[in-house]
């Protein structure tokens, strides 16, 4: 296994920091490599120094204290505005963007993280994804002054794991062959699916497991309030600037 995928291997999402701060030349080595990834051009990165909105976003972002004692807070954003000023500086007459360029975006946003994540973990720091940043869409425009088609897709925080993070052991994932399908999906029954959690619900049912999980996170209020988010997101983009 080469150095790379060992690296893969061994990340796992670390959310205790060290109080040590990382050096800016390590923090841009991290943006650096973000921006090598493969990208339509649609993304931007906001890099979070002020305390104060660090302390705000752990509040908004589902009330996680440990985002405010990050070294460094990344939010990546998937930006249909910028292209749009371009082609419109230019003297083209742009239609206005629409699901599909904010679908496009927000990978685009996900593959520059998820480059910075790899990078991080090159560099000895830990990483966790926020993906409550997408939640009260109204509050975290105005807080990070995002004009109209700009979504906040992401959000990393690093910094240097404490020692039981680094010792903690990364959860499990599931066998490949429940995740790749060939030339086509295949929906897996319900014996598959138990094959699927077999040794990984706690000694809980699978039953009891599911049902909790699903209350824990799919019908859960920061669930739904990330599909309203994006469902108001949505509704601006129909409805101008």
């Amino acid at each position: 296994m080469n150095e790379i995928i060992q690296s893969l291997y061994e990340r796992k999402s670390v959310r205790a920091f060290e109080e040590k701060a990382v050096p800016e030349a390590v923090k841009r080595e991290v943006l650096l490599a973000a921006v090598q990834a493969p990208s339509a051009g649609l993304y931007t990165i906001l890099d979070i120094t002020d305390q104060g909105l660090k302390d705000r976003l752990a509040e908004t972002c589902d009330h996680q204290p440990f985002i405010a004692k990050a070294p460094v807070v990344l939010v990546f954003c998937a930006d249909c505005r910028r292209w749009f000023d371009a082609y419109v500086a230019a003297g083209c007459k742009p239609r206005r963007p629409g699901a599909g360029d904010l679908l496009l975006a927000v990978s685009d946003a996900n593959i520059a993280a998820q480059n910075a994540v790899v990078a991080a973990q090159s560099l000895g720091l830990g990483s966790c994804y926020i993906g409550d940043i997408m939640e009260q869409y109204e509050e975290h425009r105005k807080l990070l002054g995002l004009p109209a088609w700009v979504f906040p897709a992401a959000m990393l925080v690093m910094g240097w794991p404490t020692q039981q993070q680094r010792e903690r052991p990364k959860p499990e994932r599931f066998e490949l062959g429940h995740i790749v399908h060939e030339n086509g999906y295949r929906r897996l029954d319900g014996a598959e699916l138990r094959e699927m959690f077999d040794g990984r619900t706690g000694g809980r049912s699978f039953e009891d497991w599911l049902s909790a999980f699903c209350a824990r996170k799919y019908d859960s209020d920061f669930s739904r309030e990330m599909t309203r988010s994006v469902e108001r997101y949505l509704r601006d983009l129909e409805e101008g600037e």
